[in-house]
């Protein structure tokens, strides 16, 4: 069975993804500006939408927003430096079309980010602050999660 964090990530990611890649040919391609401004700026759009997207309608965090974030902070700073800069840069070097190069730097953010949300970011138990249960097992929601 699939964990339901990562079929709502998935939804989030897809929509976020297709905000980075507008945000991208709009600056790059439309606007002309250099690849990695064009790279960081839709990546800046596209990632702070999708932690609040994450935090609020999948993982479900009730913890305070300033260690999570920064937790998040240090993700952000390895998918850019790895998958989103050195990945699609490499492949758009390599002759690749930065739309495409993009795509399969993607994919390799999809997985690593999806786990470091569900087992970094934001994975301490609200109630009791130890870490995340098993994959798999549910969170209590509503009222008596409070």
């Amino acid at each position: 069975m699939v964990d339901a964090t990562l079929v709502r990530f998935a939804v989030i990611s897809l929509g976020t993804y297709a905000l980075d890649l507008a945000v991208l040919t709009a600056l790059h391609g439309g606007l002309g500006w250099p690849l990695p401004l064009a790279l960081s700026t839709g990546y800046a759009v596209a990632f702070a939408t999708n932690y609040l997207l994450n935090r609020v309608l999948n993982f479900r965090s009730r913890e305070p927003i300033g260690p999570e974030s920064l937790r998040y902070v240090v993700v952000v700073a390895v998918n850019f430096a790895v998958f989103l800069l050195g990945g699609t840069t490499l492949l758009a070097a390599l002759g690749v079309p930065y739309q495409p190069a993009r795509l399969v730097a993607g994919a390799c953010e999809g997985v690593f980010t999806y786990c470091a949300m569900r087992w970094f970011v934001f994975s301490r138990d609200r109630s009791t602050g130890s870490t995340a249960e098993a994959p798999g097992s549910r969170r209590p929601t509503g009222r008596a999660a409070r």
